[in-house]
Parts: C-alpha cells; sequence; structure tokens
C-alpha cells in the first residue's frame, strides 16, 4: 500500500517562510505604530476610514437599538399603568374629603357667622349642635346636646346664624328639646321691619307654611316683607329676623287678611344653634303693687 504524502504541494513552497514573514510585518506594524504615534500620518487615513464604516456601523447598531427601544416603550406603558393604578387608588381615598369639602366650607361659614351673632350676645348664649329631630310627624322638634347640665332652661330662645329656630320646651340633664317656629302651638310676636306694623306669627304644622293672624286686611304689609322679633313677650329679644311675607290675601268681607310667610332661619337643617339665656330677653316685668303699698304712695303724695 502507498502512503500518501501529508507535505504540501512544492507549489505552496514558493515565497519567504512564514517566520520571515511573521518578522516582516510585525515590524511593518511596529514602524507604523511608532510612525503613527509620532508623527500622527495615519491620521486623515483613520478618519476616512471612520467615515466609509461609519454607515455599516450604524447598521450592525440598529438591530440593538431598536430592541431597547421597544423595551424603554412597553416599560414606560407598564410604568404608566401602575402610576394610574395607584393614582386611581389616591383619588379615591381622597375622595370623600374631596367631596366634604365644599361642606365643611359651608359649615365653616356658618358657624362664623354663629360666632358673629354670639357675640351680640356675650354671657347670654350657649351654643348647641343637634342631635335629631322628634319622632311625631305631627310635631315639629328637633333634639339639642345641652340640658339642665349647661344651664338650659325652659322658654329659652334658640337661634341661629340667620334667624328665630324655636323655643326650649323641655330639658333633659344633657339635652333639651326645641319646639320649632313651624309647629302648630307654637307662635312668635312679630313686627313688619318696613312699617313696624305688629303681629303674631303662628305655626301651621308639618308641611304647611307659618301664617299671621288676626291682622287688618288695610295693614301696611306685602309680599317680601321682612318680620323681625317685637320683644314684646320677654322671650325674643327684639330685632331677630323671623320670617319673610310670601304671600298676603285680602279678600273682601274677611275680617282679617291671609298672610302667609316662609321661615328665614334654617329650621329643620341648622347643625348649630345659640340657646339664648334669660339675660338676652328683655327684663322681667314689675310686680303689681299690693294693697299695702297702696296707701304708703298715697301719703307719700300728699306729702309732697
Amino acid at each position: 500500500m502507498r502512503h500518501q504524502s501529508v507535505e504540501p504541494p512544492p507549489f505552496f513552497h514558493r515565497g519567504p517562510s512564514p517566520l520571515i514573514r511573521l518578522a516582516f510585518f510585525g515590524l511593518l506594524s511596529l514602524a507604523l505604530l511608532f510612525a503613527d504615534t509620532r508623527y500622527r500620518y495615519l491620521e486623515n487615513v483613520r478618519q476616512s476610514v471612520a467615515v466609509v464604516l461609519y454607515p455599516l456601523q450604524r447598521v450592525v447598531q440598529w438591530p440593538g437599538e431598536a430592541l431597547t427601544y421597544v423595551m424603554t416603550y412597553f416599560g414606560s406603558q407598564h410604568a404608566l399603568v401602575d402610576d394610574n393604578a395607584t393614582l386611581r387608588q389616591e383619588l379615591l381615598a381622597e375622595a370623600p374629603t374631596v367631596q366634604g369639602f365644599q361642606t365643611l366650607q359651608d359649615e365653616n361659614a356658618r358657624l362664623r357667622t354663629l360666632l358673629g351673632v354670639e357675640k351680640r350676645f356675650q354671657g347670654a348664649a350657649t351654643a348647641a349642635e343637634v342631635l335629631y329631630t322628634g319622632r311625631d310627624p305631627f310635631t315639629q322638634k328637633l333634639f339639642v346636646d345641652k340640658g339642665e347640665s349647661a344651664g338650659v332652661q325652659p322658654g329659652q330662645a334658640v337661634i341661629d346664624e340667620v334667624g328665630v329656630v324655636g323655643q326650649v320646651t323641655r330639658v333633659f340633664p344633657y339635652m333639651a328639646e326645641v319646639t320649632l317656629v313651624t309647629d302648630k302651638d307654637h307662635a312668635v310676636p312679630v313686627k313688619v321691619e318696613r312699617s313696624g306694623v305688629r303681629s303674631v306669627m303662628y305655626g301651621a304644622g308639618t308641611g304647611r307654611l307659618p301664617e299671621l293672624r288676626f291682622l287688618s286686611p288695610n295693614a301696611e304689609i306685602q309680599p317680601g316683607d321682612r318680620l323681625l322679633t317685637s320683644g314684646i313677650d320677654g322671650t325674643y329679644p327684639a330685632g331677630l329676623a323671623v320670617a319673610q311675607v310670601v304671600s298676603v290675601e285680602r279678600e273682601t268681607g274677611q275680617i282679617f287678611a291671609r298672610v302667609i310667610c316662609k321661615p328665614l332661619a334654617g329650621v329643620e337643617k341648622s347643625p348649630h344653634v345659640l340657646i339664648l339665656g334669660s339675660a338676652a330677653a328683655l327684663p322681667s316685668r314689675p310686680e303689681e303693687a299690693t294693697d299695702g303699698d297702696a296707701p304708703r304712695k298715697g301719703r307719700g303724695r300728699r306729702r309732697g
């Protein structure tokens, strides 16, 4: 059997040997490196090669940049979804506060006004909060959180920041019952602010507006007039707003005019009220002279 030689054909043995070529190119590389470092001969060549190869570099880099952009885009979308979910939860958590902001503003405005009214009756008014209304649908009553322990007494006037609410009718140790001016058994002496005409406003019960009774048909009163407390009953201080005239009916042949009024105070919706003490009303009337005092007064006049 004939063995085939592993030596390359004689054709490939032409030229310098590989060792000589390696040494030549190594020396050439060192020379080029020295010349480029020392004299920068290859700077223009390098820039030309960079300009030629730049499009190829961009083409090679484009897939990686596209992948990075796609990952960034979807990552941003996921982050936005998470942020929106977080903000939605925060919005829902803050919703009760935001929705109640206007209510708090209105309540603060009422309390400021009520504080101004309380200063008018300094030392003779007790602030109270409305607890609930009465259960009887045929009466107009509410209950407040101040009672006998706070010095509240039956007969005291109750007002809010606008005007008269009613009158204390029953007192418990820590709460009190207030009968509203709209109750059918309640009456308030009033006068017309514009003309000074005096009358009495009577409540008409549930679902009906109060009215002025026993007022002559030719009395100087008209729709839109404001009614104030006259103060002649010794319960309500004079000058408190009570109601506004809604309609006046003067029928021929009738003895009295029919005057319908609308309460100005938040009769059934005031959350806070003031209970006026006896010092806020008129002083009590003087006692009647006794028989024993009459001769003394007579003798005093004769001596004069």
